[in-house]
């Protein structure tokens, strides 16, 4: 089983990658764009069947080093 693990900075906190994208993009012609965030996204190939048990390993995973609770959200994805 695979989890994709999509990690992004929770609204409110500057995103100075994400506004770099957003002028790269103006300066290359690029309009109406309002803002723009940078975020993650992390594949992890698990030796696991049961989709629970497989969830709740991924979301230990998250908790202790893929994203900073404090800044960032994340959502897993089973696939």
């Amino acid at each position: 089983m695979k989890a994709r693990v999509h990690v992004s900075l929770k609204s409110g906190v500057l995103d100075p990658q994400g506004k770099a994208i957003g002028n790269a993009l103006a300066s290359l012609g690029f309009t109406g764009i309002g803002e723009v965030r940078q975020g993650k996204l992390i594949v992890i190939e698990l030796d696991e069947n049961n989709a629970e048990k497989a969830r709740e390993k991924v979301e230990a995973m998250c908790k202790e080093l893929l994203a900073n609770p404090v800044m960032e959200n994340y959502d897993i994805e089973l696939v």
